[in-house]
């Protein structure tokens, strides 16, 4: 395949029921420019059946075992083709035929960064709700100091600014990998769509990963921001917590 102007990756690990929704959702795009990478964990339900019964040309598909989430993002990192990545889960879909689109305006004018903001739905579609946390105006690499501001999925970065995803950390990698993306750019380059650009499948997951997650962020934001920010941020964050009813 020719290089395109962006690359989606779509990881999938036996994702039968709900990846038909994303293969739509880039199907109905008015944008055509693109590639689309499905980076498979070697599923064994209907996954594959599924993404070749969308027939969609832009299409490539990699099926092997993999080490998880991570490792089978830095696989469609190397595989990637497009001048700008963006990663869709499985589940996830476009806001709209003219998402895409709207990123290529942005995308064509060499812009560094260029994100939008994230709704929260079920499976089959409907709003549940927005995001608790706000998308920032300007992009900075302070920004992520107040937590994961911008849902990776929403988040299209020039793919000369990424790196590889550090295997070290099983849940909150994307987090680490955002902001060194952000530390590379040029804040003044970067560009908000002032817009909901992807519905974000909430899939009903328990908790179980939920204080290890927390504990790679804290680490991860250590790395970042230093010892003393980080733990002032913490105080912010179990306030803000507690206001939500989720503590």
């Amino acid at each position: 395949m020719k290089d395109a102007l962006i690359t989606i990756v779509t990881v999938t690990y036996n994702a039968e029921d709900v990846i038909g929704k994303t293969m739509e959702s880039l199907k109905n795009q008015t944008f055509k420019d693109f590639e689309h990478l499905i980076i498979d964990g070697a599923s064994t339900d209907d996954t594959l059946r599924k993404i070749n019964l969308a027939n969609l040309p832009q299409t490539r598909i990699l099926s092997e075992k993999d080490k998880g989430l991570y490792d089978a993002m830095n696989k469609g990192l190397k595989l990637a083709n497009g001048n700008y990545v963006l990663f869709l889960n499985a589940g996830d879909a476009f806001h709209s035929p003219d998402t895409l689109a709207h990123y290529a305006i942005e995308a064509q004018k060499n812009k560094d960064i260029i994100y939008g903001d994230t709704i929260v739905v079920d499976i089959h579609g409907n709003k549940i709700s927005d995001r608790h946390l706000s998308v920032p105006e300007s992009l900075t690499p302070k920004s992520f100091s107040n937590g994961m501001l911008i849902c990776h999925q929403a988040f299209m970065v020039k793919k000369e600014l990424t790196q590889e995803y550090d295997l070290k950390y099983r849940f909150s990698s994307d987090y680490d990998w955002t902001i060194k993306s952000i530390k590379k750019s040029n804040p003044s380059n970067c560009v908000n769509l002032n817009e909901v650009t992807i519905d974000y499948l909430d899939e009903g997951l328990t908790d179980k990963n939920k204080k290890a997650s927390l504990k790679e962020r804290f680490h991860i934001m250590r790395n970042h921001y230093g010892l003393p920010l980080t733990l002032i941020k913490h105080f912010s964050f179990i306030f803000r917590a507690l206001k939500r009813g989720k503590l």
